[in-house]
């Protein structure tokens, strides 16, 4: 039995005056507490009865029980009581993975997402959004038209669209259009020649120039399209070119999407240190609405180690937690790094292509070790099974020289992770945070082009890690996907495909693991269940209401779901009470956003 049910917690034999006046009372809906979460070793606990109410005093969960002895102990003249009208009150909810400035940039620039978040469905409506982004106010100020989101796999001949194509948007400025995995994009000729892109340009190590005449010597003539480091640079110059007025806003932005689909912590995940700054100097001109968590891209903060400052505290609702490795590119766009070929390779004829490598065995083994010798917590993006084989041997090498310890080393989206990988992670304590939303928005596309049947029901095997009685998590990894908490939840509980194909049935979760995966699991990945993700008395009242219960609704019927109410620390902030932009210090423009989503 948890604390909060315990007949002695939350109060004391009183009237509820005074120290026991609870601030707000709730009651009169399904109660989902996720208690009894992962214990010190991560073994999943057992859930308690449902409560009638919650009592929440000076931001803190101080009672959890029976309505009757909640209104006797802790009602006084100033205690609001909510009713949740048939309504479901959840932990608020916490993103294991994501990009909450790249989230602001995602609702700055033009939307080029296909359906059902956006209307992109070929070239022609890629040109129009970023001729409509060039005549707007932002657009105006910004030295690149820049848009974000389209998906080749929706597109008419599933092709990317080319130089050709961006300049019927502008051949005086520079145009990008950012693929919807941020492993990939489109430039036109002004962007090449600002890129100094040409014939005479080599693939740099860890990408792809794609060339159109290949005729031209030595190498051929770009195209448009460029692969992970070949991009990166196009992504850096484009949003750098953004007004420092207008990249600003974007973790308002970012942070005001989040609090609108429940949660209340939130990451953002491979910044620079510049943007670590940045987001310091935010933080401490204002205590921020949400917890956000950063992560610093691991090369830059082995160089310089003194600047990342990793903490378990936040210092107004921000810490630094550790490093991110980036080690592969992307499924849908056939960059990321597998142990067998792709079904079909991206225009190329190599039947043995199997994507490639971010980074070579030594310099990820130098930059896990870094991150265990200085205690930072290390995540690692992993889609392809090779790239997640690199980790393994990595982690497996290191906990070897610096002995095991409870460093909660994380797999980012562990896309192709074979049953036999997941045993490793098991063994060597990784923890793997899914990118589950794949089964929906890439199912079709991986089954039909990327990865073939037999490998593609088994992408985001959140089945094998229950087998395990191993801990999860489930990420939306926006900007590459709306920051949608039921989308994670609808997908792992139904894993249903665009085209309505159940992919993968034996590793569909109950709404109740679900529900989990961005709560209490999401929490102790953190390291900070102590706190968060379930409704126990002592932790933070980080709350969220919703139209129904995702953990007891058939899972057609998550999606339906609204989020009614966002509550952090026992404060609304969704919908906002009153406007409460962040406030921006001079100088502040952050100034790269984050790659390797």
């Amino acid at each position: 039995m948890s604390e909060g049910f315990a007949p002695e917690a939350g109060a004391k034999a009183g009237t509820g005056s005074g120290a026991e006046t609870a601030d707000v009372i709730f009651h009169g809906g399904e109660i989902e507490t996720v208690a009894g979460g992962p214990g010190p070793k991560g073994v999943v606990g057992e859930a308690g009865p449902r409560p009638e109410a919650v009592a929440v005093k000076d931001g803190r969960i101080t009672f959890v029980g029976n309505l009757d002895e909640a209104l006797a102990h802790w009602q006084g003249p100033t205690t609001r009581l909510h009713d949740l009208a048939g309504r479901a009150l959840l932990p608020g909810f916490i993103d294991p993975h994501g990009h909450v400035v790249g989230t602001g940039l995602q609702e700055t620039v033009a939307d080029l997402l296909g359906e059902p978040d956006g209307d992109v469905g070929d070239v022609d409506a890629i040109v129009r959004k970023l001729c409509e982004f060039a005549d707007s106010e932002v657009g105006r100020r910004s030295a690149w038209i820049v848009g974000f989101g389209y998906d080749d796999a929706l597109l008419d001949g599933e092709l990317h669209p080319t130089r050709e194509d961006l300049d019927r948007v502008s051949t005086e400025r520079p145009v990008l259009a950012i693929h919807q995995s941020f492993h990939l994009g489109a430039v036109n000729s002004k962007g090449l020649e600002l890129l100094e892109y040409s014939a005479a340009t080599k693939d740099p190590g860890g990408g792809v120039i794609r060339r159109g005449d290949e005729s031209v010597l030595p190498f051929g003539e770009p195209d448009g399209v460029l692969e992970e480091t070949a991009f990166f640079p196009a992504s850096g110059r484009a949003i750098m070119g953004i007004a420092e007025q207008d990249r600003a806003r974007f973790l308002d932005k970012g942070l005001k999407a989040a609090a609108s689909y429940g949660f209340t912590t939130v990451q953002e995940g491979a910044a620079e240190l510049a943007v670590l700054g940045d987001l310091r100097a935010l933080a401490a001109a204002k205590a921020l609405p949400l917890d956000v968590v950063v992560y610093v891209k691991a090369a830059e903060a082995i160089k310089t180690p003194h600047l990342v400052e990793a903490s378990a505290e936040y210092v107004n609702g921000l810490r630094a937690a550790g490093i991110k490795l980036n080690l592969d590119g992307s499924p849908q766009g056939r960059t990321a790094w597998l142990r067998e070929p792709y079904k079909t390779p991206p225009g190329d004829p190599d039947k043995e292509y199997c994507g490639y490598p971010a980074l070579e065995d030594e310099v990820a083994l130098d930059q896990v070790r870094a991150g265990f010798a200085h205690g930072w917590q290390v995540i690692a993006h992993v889609n392809g099974d090779e790239a997640i084989a690199q980790l393994i041997r990595c982690v497996r090498i290191a906990t070897k020289e610096a002995r095991p310890a409870d460093r909660r080393t994380t797999g980012i989206h562990c896309q192709t992770a074979g049953e036999d990988q997941i045993e490793e992670f098991r063994r060597l304590g990784i923890i793997p945070s899914f990118f589950s939303m794949h089964t929906f928005y890439w199912g079709d596309w991986y089954y039909e082009t990327v990865l073939g049947e037999e490998r593609a029901v088994e992408i985001s095997p959140a089945g094998w890690a229950l087998a395990r009685g191993m801990v999860y998590t489930s990420h939306h990894d926006a900007p590459v996907a709306r920051p949608s908490s039921l989308a994670i939840l609808s997908s792992q509980v139904t894993r249903k495909t665009r085209k309505g194909m159940t992919l993968g049935k034996h590793h569909c979760v109950s709404g109740s693991d679900a529900v989990r995966s961005i709560t209490i699991n999401a929490a102790y990945q953190y390291g900070e269940e102590a706190h968060k993700g379930s409704i126990e008395v002592g932790k933070l009242a980080d709350l969220v209401i919703l139209s129904a219960n995702p953990a007891t609704v058939p899972g057609e019927a998550i999606g339906e779901i609204t989020i009614e109410e966002t509550i952090k620390a026992g404060r609304t902030i969704h919908p906002p009470v009153e406007e409460m932009p962040v406030p921006v210090p001079s100088g502040v423009g952050l100034k790269l956003f984050t790659h390797h989503c």
